[in-house]
């Protein structure tokens, strides 16, 4: 038989003494979200939050990610870590696993090669930056601004911008470059780079802008193919980086494997015989789910492009923990590329990429049709039994695969965000969150009877970009009142957490617009329609959509408000428990009179205030429990000049961009949606694309499954009844690259900005430690000098009206600063001679500025006219 049918490698042993389970993981929070560690010296070491998405290249980092519906760790190995290091990550992901009792799926991600779940959590992209802990480099705090450093940004749905020299010599024509000198950060866009890249590299400035720096630095964008169009922004350039000679190089292809549909998929079982780990291949695609025992663990190999351990609930306690070790030698012995993408899960915590993989797939005890719902214990039982909390004060392992913190029933406090600062909730509004505003919400609760924090900064979908920023700002004020103790969860509106749910016991509204403030009237929507989803007070809340019959689904419970009536629309789908918290959030709306609607019993009324029948997501398919297989959604390419697909996980429908085309695969149809800004080579091949995924299936999948192609505007309901509150109206969530880029500014502001940079001093740095990156900085993630600060040799440019900080803007006739007795409450002919009396703001100190407008001049400038002029009145400056 041959070596790659038959493989026999000697299990792999731990050295030295380990710590206990509770010194080791002490700072592991049982919360949902995003927690991230470096690892150095077998310590996992918190890096803060501000700096999530940057990684050094020279270390290793354990990744936990906890949702509604998994947990997963990741260990993230740089390209350039140590083999002690990549050792250590392996060890502790495994008794991370085991500290969390089992059930989450280990994934192993190698830098470049990252899964597109890993990809998926760092929305606006993720930073490789040079060193490491090993190099004395570490993770620091925000506002700090002695930078200089080069990104490149390359991808089109998950970014990543990798530290390069910074140099002309590092540009091409096809890809977008962040120039980041601290207070300033420049957007140069290669002349052949598309929308979508140009509009992620300004979604990742503004997050620089914003998460590192406080909102204190300015955005400017050149067009590498216009570039007399942004004389003052290519001043900035050339000083930094010296006059350009010679052209650029050209464009750089993006050689990604195709990693889609390969049907050469195996099935190895494992066992340790004797002590020897033998692998002995059983079965090549399709597979079916009775191969998969639950006494052993089994390797499913995808023709190298990814490897999946399964651990049955039964296999021995050694099977179990040496798992990744089994799956890293197999990798090993199949001389698999260092990038391949490895997982490891549990019986009963499979992901739906791993059950596509099998023709068939059913869960224990599944349910069909109405029944009750089902919470997963401990991974070696899987019950579908009602939510008990009682359960989390026995097993905090529970706790933790729940993704609650205790059973919800601590102290609630509410904050909105209103002109910049907080203003409190009225506690008899608690759980009715509008979409055009910002919320603070802290949790207090007991642990060994001492008060522990969660502040959630919940985001509306339509709050201005200033609202979010200053949430976050008030965030750290919240934080600062309790020493810090709180732990700061960032909630995007439609993506609340399980916990969250829970803390207003089943009585959660979100409004998809309008504001909650008081003394503002609202614009009177008239009829409106609520999405009810959840089975009992810790998972429920009702959503608005639109007050339209293409709006229901046959799987959910539906509130629809008029002037006279509240209807509980029950679709035939729902379970006795939904329906139950259907009249519980009805409650709390006003309504002079509650009416059950069971569907296809509706009166005409209830047809009338939806503007008349049309048709709605009534697939019976729709009404079971759980689906046979979860769907899944791809964004598809042919760029390479082979089909691939990137998988978006936890998908919604902002995730449907209109210059792409997605794959919805529901099983038993696939959807192909066509956005209006589709290349028309993708659009003319996607039909034969899609066939071909249907045929290299590895479950064999039947080739006469329907495909159904979907005009972006023209969606049918059998295809909107897999997103959760489906607006026509909206799509991507965001603006428009042009719409970004105004908002932005003008840059012809850069020309207050004198920039002084001995070139001789650049060159110096980029021949350093740091390759390029501009000597010692600490933005975070970042590098950062860890004693003396660093000298002129080796500081990033320095930004002032002749050497003062950026915030100082000089007034019109130079640097002209005067005190607030000389500007405030003056009539224009008691101004001092050559002042501008509209402008007078700016002849200001910056300490005065902050003093009597309440915020920084870079905060100023990017509110609306009409907010400046509200704060000048008020500081007697108009």
């Amino acid at each position: 038989m041959p070596l790659s049918d038959l493989i026999s490698i000697q299990p792999e042993k731990s050295e030295g003494a380990r710590m206990t389970d509770a010194d080791m993981f002490k700072s592991v929070r049982r919360r949902p979200g995003l927690q991230i560690w470096t690892i150095n010296k077998m310590a996992m070491t918190p890096v803060p939050e501000q700096a999530y998405g940057n990684f050094f290249e020279g270390d290793c980092y354990m990744v936990l990610h906890e949702s509604l519906d998994s947990t997963d760790i990741h260990y993230w190995i740089g390209k350039n870590s140590s083999q002690d290091e990549q050792g250590a990550a392996a060890i502790l992901v495994t008794q991370l696993d085991a500290f969390l009792g089992g059930s989450p799926v280990q994934h192993r991600e190698v830098q470049g090669f990252e899964s597109a779940k890993f990809r998926s959590y760092f929305r606006n992209g993720i930073i490789y930056k040079k060193g490491g802990v090993a190099s004395g480099f570490r993770h620091v705090e925000t506002n700090v601004y002695n930078i200089l450093r080069l990104l490149h940004v390359k991808g089109r749905k998950h970014v990543t911008a990798t530290e390069v020299e910074v140099s002309w010599n590092s540009f091409n024509t096809g890809d977008v470059f962040l120039l980041d000198m601290g207070k300033i950060i420049v957007q140069w866009n290669g002349p052949q780079s598309n929308r979508r890249e140009k509009l992620k590299a300004v979604l990742l400035a503004q997050d620089i802008r914003d998460r590192e720096r406080g909102g204190r630095a300015q955005i400017g964008v050149v067009e590498g193919g216009s570039e007399g169009d942004s004389p003052e922004l290519m001043k900035i350039m050339t000083a930094v980086l010296g006059k350009r000679t010679g052209q650029l190089r050209q464009a750089v292809p993006d050689h990604q494997p195709d990693l889609t549909g390969n049907a050469g998929v195996r099935l190895y079982h494992l066992s340790d015989v004797s002590g020897k780990l033998v692998v002995q291949e059983v079965a090549i695609s399709p597979l079916t789910q009775d191969l998969l025992k639950s006494s052993d663990c089994y390797i499913v190999d995808q023709g190298g492009s990814h490897v999946s351990v399964w651990k049955g609930k039964g296999a021995s306690e050694g099977e179990r923990k040496e798992a990744l070790s089994r799956a890293m030698s197999f990798l090993k012995a199949k001389s698999y590329p260092s990038g391949t993408k490895v997982e490891v899960m549990c019986e009963g915590a499979e992901t739906a990429m791993f059950k596509h993989l099998f023709k068939t797939w059913t869960e224990p005890n599944q349910t069909q049709g109405l029944g009750k719902t089902h919470s997963r214990g401990r991974i070696a039982k899987v019950d579908r039994v009602r939510f008990d909390v009682m359960e989390l004060h026995a097993d905090p392992q529970l706790a933790a695969q729940e993704r609650m913190v205790d059973d919800a029933s601590g102290d609630v406090q509410i904050w909105r965000i209103e002109n910049l600062e907080r203003a409190e909730v009225d506690p008899d509004t608690y759980g009715q969150f509008y979409g055009g505003d910002c919320y603070l919400v802290l949790y207090t609760y007991q642990r060994a009877n001492k008060p522990q924090y969660l502040l959630y900064m919940w985001q509306g979908r339509h709050a201005t970009q200033d609202e979010i920023t200053a949430c976050a700002y008030q965030a750290v004020n919240v934080d600062n009142l309790y020493n810090g103790q709180a732990v700061q969860v960032r909630v995007t509106m439609g993506k609340e957490p399980r916990h969250f749910l829970a803390m207003f016991k089943g009585k959660l509204i979100i409004y998809e617009g309008g504001t909650g403030r008081p003394g503002v009237v609202n614009p009177d929507p008239g009829a409106r329609l609520f999405q009810v989803r959840g089975s009992h007070e810790f998972d429920t809340k009702a959503t608005e959509v639109p007050a339209r019959a293409s709006s229901l689904n046959t799987n959910d419970v539906f509130l629809l408000q008029t002037n006279d009536t509240c209807y509980l629309w029950y679709g035939k789908g729902c379970s006795g428990d939904e329906r139950e918290m259907g009249r519980a959030v009805a409650d709390i709306l006003p309504g002079k009179e509650k009416q059950v609607v069971m569907e296809g019993q509706e009166p005409a009324q209830f047809w009338l205030a939806l503007g008349g029948k049309a048709p709605y997501a009534s697939d019976k398919r729709l009404q079971r429990a759980e689906p046979l297989h979860r769907p899944r959604l791809f964004e598809c390419s042919n760029q390479t000049g082979r089909f691939r697909m990137t998988e978006i996980d936890g998908f919604a429908q902002e995730d449907l961009d209109d210059d792409d085309v997605m794959l919805l695969d529901t099983w038993e149809e696939i959807f192909l949606w066509i956005g209006d800004s589709a290349n028309q080579s993708e659009r003319q091949d996607a039909l034969t694309y899609t066939a071909e995924y249907l045929r290299t299936h590895p479950a064999g999948r039947d080739p006469d499954t329907p495909i159904i192609s979907v005009k972006q505007g023209y969606e049918p309901p059998n295809f909107t009844g897999w997103f959760n509150a489906w607006d026509p109206h909206k799509w991507s969530g965001g603006l428009a690259y042009e719409e970004m880029k105004k908002k932005l500014g003008d840059a012809g502001s850069f020309s207050q900005v004198a920039v002084t940079v001995n070139n001789t001093d650049l060159n110096q740095q980029d021949g350093g430690t740091n390759g390029g990156g501009g000597g010692d900085y600490s933005a975070p993630g970042g590098p950062a000098g860890i004693s003396s600060p660093p000298s002129n040799g080796s500081q990033g440019p320095q930004f002032s009206s002749d050497s003062a900080s950026a915030d100082t803007v000089p007034g019109p006739n130079g640097a002209l600063v005067l005190s607030p007795e000389q500007l405030v409450n003056k009539g224009p002919k008691d101004l001092p001679e050559g002042v501008d009396h509209s402008r007078r703001e700016d002849y200001l100190s910056d300490e005065d500025f902050e003093s009597l407008l309440g915020c920084s001049r870079a905060d100023f400038k990017r509110l609306p006219k009409w907010r400046q002029n509200d704060l000048k009145k008020k500081a007697g400056l108009f």
